[in-house]
This record gives C-alpha cells, sequence and structure tokens, in this order.
C-alpha cells in the first residue's frame, strides 16, 4: 500500500490553518477582555467617526479640531448619562435588594393559594407527593430569591467600585480621545513596523470582518438602544401613573439585554411580565405593557430594514449552540459574545464553509 505523502501533508497543514485560527480567535478574544477600555474606545470610535467627517467636510476643519469637537459633545454626553444612570441604578438595586423578601413572601403566597384552589384529591396523589411538590416549589422560589439577591449585591458592589471604575472610565475616555485625533498617525505606524503582506492581510481580513459583522453589529447596537430609550420612557411613564412599575431603569436594562440576545427578544421579557400582572388582577399594567411592546415592535420594524444592510446567514440553531458554549465558559456575558465569535469564524472560514469543511480539508484536490 502506497501512501500518499503529499496529499497528508495538506490535510495536515489544512488542520494546522484551522487549528492555528481557532485558537488565534481565542487568544484575540482573552486580549478584548483583557485590554476592555482600549476595545470600547475604538467601538466609540467607529461610531462617532462618521460626525468627524462630517464636520471635516461641511465646516472645512482639520482632523484634530473636528475630532476634538466632537469629542467634547461625545464626553459630555457620557458623562452625563453615566452620572444619571449610576445614581438611578444605584437606587433601584438598593430599593430592590430590601424589598426581595416581601416579594418572596407576596409569591409563596400566591404560590399556597394556588395550590390550595387545586383539588389535589382527583389526581389521586399521595400526601408525600404533594408534601415534595410543596416544599420543591419553596426551596425553588427561594433559590431565585438568593440568586436575584446576589446579582443585585454584585451590581451594587461594581457600581460603588468608583475608584476603580473611574480609573477605567480614564483610560477610555483618553484611549478615545488619540484614537480619534491621531488615527492616520496610528495607521502609519501600524504599517511601518509590519511586514507589507502582514499590513494587507490585516487590512483585508478587518474590512471583510467590518463589512460582515461591523456594520451589523453597529445596526444591532443602535436598535436595542432605541429599544431601550422607548422602554425606558415607557415605564416611567407607567410608574408616574401609578401602574406597578418600582424599577423602570433597572427593568428597562433587562429588556434591552434580551432584546439584544440573538432568537430572543423584548417580548421574551415584556409578554411574561403582562401574564403575570394580568394574573395579579393589574390588568392595566398587562395592556399596557403589551402596547409598549407593540410600539417597540412597529419602530423595530420600521427601522430594522433602513439600518440592516443584511442577515448574519446563520441558521438560529447554531446561534443557539453558539450563545449555550458562551454562557458554559463565560456565564451571561457569553450569551452575547458567543454569536459574534460564531460570526467571525464563518467569515475567516467562509470558503471552506461553501465548499464543506471536511470536503476543504479531506477531498484530493
Amino acid at each position: 500500500m502506497v501512501v500518499d505523502m503529499n496529499y497528508w501533508s495538506k490535510v495536515f497543514r489544512k488542520l494546522l490553518i484551522l487549528l492555528f485560527t481557532i485558537l488565534g480567535v481565542y487568544v484575540a478574544f482573552k486580549f478584548a477582555i483583557f485590554y476592555m477600555p482600549f476595545l470600547i474606545a475604538f467601538v466609540l470610535s467607529l461610531i462617532i467617526e462618521p460626525v468627524i467627517r462630517f464636520f471635516m467636510r461641511n465646516f472645512k476643519l482639520k482632523r484634530k479640531a473636528s475630532s476634538i469637537i466632537v469629542f467634547i459633545i461625545a464626553l459630555s454626553l457620557i458623562i452625563g448619562l453615566l452620572v444619571w444612570g449610576v445614581i438611578s441604578l444605584i437606587s433601584e438595586a438598593s430599593n430592590l435588594l430590601n424589598g426581595l423578601n416581601d416579594y418572596f413572601v407576596l409569591i409563596s403566597n400566591k404560590f399556597n393559594s394556588l395550590m390550595n384552589n387545586i383539588d389535589l384529591e382527583k389526581l389521586n396523589l399521595s400526601s408525600d407527593i404533594i408534601n415534595t411538590i410543596q416544599s420543591s416549589a419553596i426551596d425553588v422560589l427561594s433559590s431565585v430569591t438568593e440568586w436575584a439577591k446576589g446579582v443585585l449585591s454584585n451590581l451594587l458592589e461594581i457600581i460603588t467600585s468608583i475608584p476603580t471604575i473611574m480609573i477605567y472610565v480614564v483610560i477610555t475616555i483618553l484611549s478615545l480621545y488619540f484614537i480619534c485625533t491621531d488615527k492616520i498617525y496610528m495607521i502609519d505606524q501600524l504599517e511601518h513596523h509590519l511586514p507589507k503582506i502582514w499590513v494587507k492581510k490585516i487590512s483585508r481580513f478587518i474590512k471583510e470582518v467590518s463589512s460582515s459583522l461591523g456594520c451589523l453589529l453597529k445596526a444591532e447596537v443602535i436598535l436595542v438602544f432605541v429599544s431601550f430609550i422607548i422602554c425606558l420612557v415607557g415605564l416611567s411613564i407607567f410608574k408616574m401613573a401609578g401602574l406597578n412599575v418600582t424599577y423602570p431603569l433597572l427593568a428597562a436594562l433587562g429588556i434591552a439585554f434580551v432584546d439584544a440576545l440573538p432568537i430572543f427578544g423584548s417580548a421574551a421579557a415584556i409578554i411574561p411580565w403582562a401574564i403575570i400582572s394580568a394574573c395579579n388582577g393589574n390588568l392595566t399594567l398587562a395592556i399596557a405593557l403589551l402596547v409598549l411592546l407593540a410600539i417597540m415592535g412597529i419602530v423595530r420594524q420600521t427601522l430594522e430594514p433602513k439600518i440592516v444592510a443584511g442577515q448574519i446567514g446563520i441558521h438560529p440553531i447554531f446561534t443557539l449552540i453558539a450563545m449555550y458554549t458562551g454562557f458554559r465558559f463565560i456565564g451571561v456575558i457569553g450569551m452575547l459574545l458567543g454569536p459574534i465569535i460564531l460570526i467571525i469564524l464563518k467569515n475567516v472560514f467562509g470558503a471552506m464553509i461553501d465548499k464543506g469543511v471536511a470536503k476543504s480539508i479531506f477531498e484530493r484536490d
């Protein structure tokens, strides 16, 4: 039997490239987490870059002058929103943390009332099984309450770690300033220190990823932000109208987070809330929530075709697998980052995927 070494060397090389590319994406992800302030500054610079070019084009200003003007405007907005958001979050999270025990008692009473209204004797269940069901439900409620307390406590701990947060904020702001004002210099330095073939490959890769991922992410950020604003305004109006919406900012943030998750949407958070409100006899709030959901849906459906140029081209099952994998590795944030990494891998291995991964590796040329 003659072994075709040329064939197997090609297979080995392709497998090695595949392995190192996946490893490179993983290392890049780790670096992105480590250098998060710089990544945030880079993303913000991409967002405000069109505004800088607008000032340069319409007011005939140089890049540095345009960047400084836009930077000051953006910084004022960011600081104002941060101050308002931190104060509101601390207040709402503290109140919710103090009231969790009351919520637990209320839910327990509702559950006991529901169990009492069910005629368990018709189900022919033994008393041991009934007691087990009741105790298990109470244990689940206790676990959920403790988890919620832990999340809110961690949130308060993060928010109140002002010195550490300020360091990150200052580094992000300074990085944003330098990226905006000295973008051309940074690009020139990158081209000067790297081999030309690397620069070409990196430039091509960044352009390809930006076209398929950057525009989509920017569009999704805009859509989620618009949904968050509509939700926050609506819930704040509900609170002022006395519709039992105690924590509008926390609720809007939670709904926006669910809305940002692929496959899911704001309906996954608002509809259960409306159903629970209706079951508690608060039909006004339930109807108001459904109206708010309808408004958010109409606005999103109106804006989405104009903002999102195309779809990611990935089946929902693979997106769901990416979300689960990200969740298992790094927790809740991984649910957002998993699909992003999947899109990057799809872009890197686009030709291989189109042909068939196993075919492109093992099939003879």
